[in-house]
């Protein structure tokens, strides 16, 4: 299967967005990619601040017809994206995959950072979902910062993960190249750190520049179930592209010591929960 995982800068303006997000299908699908994953916040960009007071993204609804444009666009892609979801008058940061034309699953962001809180309201589950390029499960951004996240969608079978988000660079002691920023290794030691210890295929999509006050790190990649990275895009815009044979790499990482096999949940204490 052929992944391809996006770095780029994604703003208000939806029509803006529906145009780079057709010039990105277009160009993937001529390319041979399956599964394509664009960042958090992709219909209709990010918070500009995180002090509980910057203006929100356009609401939209999960049947909404954005969506749904979405899943045209995308066609016989599998296409993830990130976008402010509207329910019953409380907003999520939520995430959509589409594909042949409907909608495969949808994810709403559990952990929140910083002031998130204060403009959106937070998930509360995970679940994996079958999809034309294998079991998939999805998160957003902080999401990856908690290994039961990714643990919880492993168990429910998913093969690929794609990881959706804007993260920025350190507000505190920041530095001229955000190559050089303590946020972005983190960034990167999360990515291979989940892939490695559930030993599945990672695709991590990441804003890129600036929006407001913040400065994204980019490093859009795909990570293999050892930890390698195989694509990256680095810090500017650009598409991380990986051959990933999904099931011969599974089978590789996962013939001796199996992660999720060798597990000793009785051992692990009271809430932990995977």
């Amino acid at each position: 299967m052929r992944i391809a995982a996006v770095g780029g800068n994604f703003g208000r303006d939806l029509d803006a967005v529906f145009a780079q997000v057709t010039a990105l299908v277009e160009t993937a699908r001529d390319d041979g990619v399956e599964l394509l994953v664009l960042p958090e916040a992709t219909l209709g960009g990010y918070l500009s601040d995180l002090s509980g007071a910057a203006a929100l993204p356009p609401a939209l609804d999960a049947d909404g017809p954005e969506i749904h444009r979405l899943a045209e666009i995308a066609g016989d892609l599998v296409v993830t994206a990130g976008y402010c979801e509207v329910d019953d008058g409380h907003r999520y940061n939520s995430a959509v995959c589409v594909g042949g034309g409907e909608v495969l699953g949808h994810h709403r962001k559990v952990h929140q950072p910083l002031g998130e809180g204060a403009s959106y309201d937070a998930g509360s589950s995970w679940a994996a979902f079958d999809t034309p390029v294998g079991r998939m499960g999805m998160m957003i951004c902080y999401d990856k910062a908690f290994p039961e996240a990714a643990r919880s969608l492993a168990l429910d079978g998913a093969e690929v993960i794609a990881c959706m988000s804007a993260w920025p660079a350190a507000r505190t002691d920041p530095t001229p190249d955000t190559d050089d920023d303590r946020w972005r290794h983190r960034f990167d030691l999360y990515d291979r750190a989940r892939a490695l210890e559930n030993q599945v295929v990672w695709a991590s999509a990441n804003q890129t520049g600036t929006f407001g006050s913040l400065r994204f790190v980019g490093h859009a990649k795909v990570v293999l179930p050892g930890g390698e990275i195989a694509a990256d895009t680095g810090k500017g815009e650009g598409v991380a592209i990986a051959d990933v044979d999904v099931a011969a790499e599974l089978a590789a990482a996962r013939g001796g010591m199996y992660h999720l096999r060798d597990r000793r949940p009785a051992s692990y204490g009271a809430g932990v929960g995977v």
